[in-house]
């Protein structure tokens, strides 16, 4: 990695997100409220304004317009003075163009063009690499059939582009444009914006091809009626702006729906309560329905008339569904950090055309998740997304320049230790602020109440080591240290000694209930006895590592297991627990909850070092081969037994150790608790460099 380079750390919530969150202006009504000023007459005042990349691209844009506009940041405040819509001159047409930049800014760019067209004069519009290799095709036919001169100076159809126009003819009737909106919405929007400079347009929607992000069209018409113009909509498909100007307006911009996605889906993912004011039943973006999303995979979803507040499922679990996000698609990416850990597949359809944005969004957000372990297929028109929270890995996320993969992906970092953002920058494109605001989401440590007991629950499957880094957790807190395991082990080996058939529920749980169970520290190691017989190396053997996971299935012996364990802890006042429902069922509240993992692959080659040691097995490719399915079948059976199913217990953080050294894994679950515990105080997502 180059020196230099700048990476976004992200530290996992152990305490939830909780909060009344307040969230920059949305930058769709921004961008269209501060040209709709821009064209107006006389002086208008934006409150509530988004200030980021994109729409510090429209400011510049209007300025150039020859609008005067003055900024408030503090007050996140503009006062525009608008140029009333006139018209520029023929002289001026003939003169060096005027360059408007719009940077990467998709909506500057396609909402400035029909307006510059319908100004008159010379212009060239251009933008960042990024954005010239987005369409424009549809967006210059249009012009065209209104009679303005179009030149591409670069790729058909993209920036830069060079428009030539004499102006609007206020004596022409009114212009009938058809127009597709299968790419995007913003042609559409872009026509319709510079309706009133042209005394009336009508814009119809092609109903040959489907319409994409359609609340954005249905934003514009608000947003143009509130600054004065008239607009019409006769028909789904067909839009009417009448005779009349712009009018100067005071008027409060909604906080960001998409943002909002962000935030909603942190309290989903990692509990607590998440309120944001100013968005409601009554907003004028699409994307507030990415909470029904959340609702309907079962987050806890209050809506009101101004304020929105998600939480964690009351079942404890996020469960998979099938959604069409055509119209609210800036929260697909959302929606898939958010389906990594719901139960099921998560099917999101509609969304094909979020492969011409930023980046393709399909494509590289299903690349970027299977990196981090999670099942995905780019579809023709979606993603699809199989969770399993087992294979979720830690690592680098390469953003691809897009800021919605930044944030989306910094959610996997909320619940998965170990998560990195490559180039966080880029989220200034439309939420500058995001990394502070999750910040600041971060759950405080609540009071330990009587009899409660300080315990760090630690789960996870078979092999990723559980018992040996629990115990190093232990030494490096000073807390005593209990493997659950062992007592299931220990079971095992007394049943298979007295020839007891692990079919035979009742006998089990008989052995269970009955034996002496007696799990001690000796110099820093642990020592099992069961009935006053050391069984300490005995229940290590290959034989009861294949046959604990049916001990462990039996609800009997669970039941009286629980019991013990929670006898342990509440004895010697709390510390280390172990095993494989620590965190979801023995202890639920426990101050952190781990789950520790790590490849099957990576599992199996640590199982076969433990037998060696042990002088039961030698190296051979072909067992670890037969050990990792051994080990992938017995995560099927243990996730998917009746009763107490291994889960990633809410509130979990998974620790994947699969290219963590045992230290490594130790510090990580250490700094957890010390954090989630009060001990040291929040850390920020960090910035490294040369990382």
């Amino acid at each position: 990695m180059s020196e230099g380079r700048v990476i976004g750390v992200i530290d996992p919530f152990t305490n939830g997100a909780t909060g009344t969150v307040l969230l920059p202006g949305s930058k769709s009504i921004t961008n269209r409220a501060v040209l709709c000023a821009a064209l107006a007459e006389g002086r208008s005042t934006l409150d509530g304004v988004l200030f980021a990349d994109d729409t510090e691209a429209m400011i510049e844009a209007v300025t150039a317009l020859g609008a005067v506009v003055r900024v408030n940041r503090g007050k996140r405040r503009l006062i525009i003075d608008g140029i009333g819509g006139r018209h520029i001159s023929h002289s001026q047409a003939a003169g060096e163009p005027i360059v408007v930049h719009a940077r990467s800014s998709g909506t500057t760019a396609r909402f400035v063009l029909p307006v510059v067209a319908a100004l008159g004069g010379r212009w060239l519009l251009d933008g960042d690499p990024q954005l010239r290799a987005r369409p424009q095709d549809d967006l210059l036919a249009a012009q065209r059939s209104l009679g303005v001169t179009v030149r591409e100076l670069g790729e058909h159809g993209c920036l830069p582009i060079e428009i030539t126009s004499s102006g609007a003819d206020e004596t022409a009737m009114l212009r009938h444009v058809r127009i597709r909106a299968d790419t995007s919405s913003q042609f559409a929007t872009g026509l319709l914006l510079a309706g009133p400079l042209r005394d009336g347009i009508h814009v119809e929607i092609d109903p040959a091809f489907d319409t994409v992000s359609r609340p954005y069209i249905d934003m514009t018409v608000e947003v143009m009626k509130a600054f004065g113009a008239n607009v019409v909509v006769p028909s789904e498909d067909r839009f009417v702006v009448t005779e009349g100007q712009y009018r100067a307006a005071n008027y409060p911009i909604e906080p960001d729906a998409s943002a909002a996605s962000y935030v909603f889906a942190a309290a989903a993912l990692c509990g607590g309560k998440v309120r944001v004011e100013g968005l409601g039943s009554h907003s004028i973006q699409g994307d507030v329905r990415f909470a029904e999303v959340l609702g309907e995979m079962g987050a806890d979803v209050t809506v009101s008339d101004e304020a929105i507040t998600v939480g964690a499922p009351p079942s404890g679990a996020l469960q998979a569904g099938s959604f069409d996000l055509r119209d609210f698609s800036d929260t697909a990416q959302t929606l898939a950090a958010v389906a990594a850990f719901a139960e099921g597949t998560t099917s999101i359809g509609g969304i094909g055309f979020i492969r011409r944005k930023e980046t393709d969004r399909i494509a590289n957000t299903a690349a970027e998740l299977a990196k981090r372990g999670v099942d995905t297929v780019a579809e023709l028109d979606g993603i699809t997304v199989r969770a399993n929270p087992f294979a979720l890995r830690a690592g680098l996320v390469d953003c691809h320049g897009d800021h919605r993969m930044a944030m989306a992906m910094s959610l996997i970092g909320l619940r998965v230790a170990g998560i990195d953002i490559d180039d966080p920058d880029c989220v200034a494109k439309t939420f500058p602020d995001f990394f502070d605001v999750i910040e600041a989401l971060r759950g405080s440590p609540e009071p330990v109440a009587e009899p409660q007991v300080q315990v760090i629950a630690i789960d996870g499957p078979a092999a990723s080591g559980k018992s040996s880094v629990a115990r190093a957790v232990a030494g490096e807190l000073g807390m005593d240290y209990l493997d659950t395991g062992a007592m299931y082990r220990a079971v095992a080996w007394a049943a298979l000694g007295a020839g007891v058939g692990l079919d035979d529920l009742a006998a089990v749980a008989s052995i269970a209930r009955n034996a002496e169970i007696e799990i001690s520290s000796v110099s820093d190691a642990q020592r099992v006895t069961v009935d006053g017989d050391d069984a300490t190396a005995a229940i290590r053997s290959a034989e009861v590592d294949r046959c604990v996971s049916v001990v462990a299935a039996n609800p009997q012996v669970r039941w009286v297991l629980t019991r013990r364990q929670r006898d342990w802890a509440i004895r010697v006042g709390g510390g280390v627990m172990e095993g494989r429902d620590i965190g979801s069922v023995v202890f639920p509240d426990a101050v952190v909850k781990v789950f520790l993992t790590a490849s099957p692959r990576i599992r199996a080659t640590r199982r076969l070092a433990q037998q060696r040691a042990r002088q039961e097995a030698i190296d051979s490719e072909d067992l670890i081969t037969a050990l990792t399915d051994q080990l992938s079948e017995r995560d099927r059976l243990d996730s998917a037994r009746a009763d107490s199913p291994l889960r990633v217990a809410s509130r979990a953080v998974i620790v994947d150790t699969s290219e963590l050294s045992e230290a490594e894994a130790v510090e990580t679950i250490a700094a957890l608790y010390r954090r989630a515990a009060g001990l040291i105080g929040p850390i920020r997502p960090s910035l490294v460099q040369g990382r």
